[in-house]
């Protein structure tokens, strides 16, 4: 029984696909009968034709991906597209490198630990990228006996 013509004006009824019109199998018989729109309109209407709900796409293996990564797994090396600087670029890495040096450098200061000459000069050390970080100043500063007694 060839109901290709039925389904084909239900879907344009129901505003829907081919594939989503769901036929009473129960009903074939009656419905291979109906030839015109106000036939199929009337067999939707009694609930011999209907429209197949739509198929949404599972999000369940992203959820459980992005818990993984948020854990820190699967962003190794080979995960890695692009540069270094392409996941983190090479300003925010100044940002986060230059703002404790100086913040460290204002509490020396405050402290009297160092001259302000010595801050100043320190200072511009910094800005200079001559330290890779606070630990690296500090190192610096008790090499070169900066620190005041």
């Amino acid at each position: 029984m060839n109901l290709k013509n039925q389904k084909e004006l239900a879907a344009d009824i129901l505003k829907v696909g081919v594939s989503r019109v769901w036929i009473d199998p129960a009903r074939l018989e009656e419905v291979s009968m109906a030839i015109r729109r106000e036939d199929i309109t009337r067999l939707i209407h009694d609930g011999f034709i209907k429209k197949k709900p739509e198929k949404g796409i599972s999000h369940g293996r992203a959820k459980k991906l992005h818990k993984k990564r948020k854990l820190g797994r699967r962003r190794g090396y080979g995960r890695r597209a692009g540069r270094k600087t392409a996941r983190l670029p090479k300003k925010r890495r100044w940002i986060q490198k230059i703002r404790p040096l100086r913040k460290h450098l204002k509490k020396l200061r405050a402290r009297r630990m160092i001259t302000p000459a010595t801050y100043r000069m320190l200072y511009r050390k910094a800005k200079g990228n001559s330290f890779r970080s606070v630990a690296h100043l500090d190192t610096f500063c008790e090499d070169q006996e900066l620190y005041r007694r």
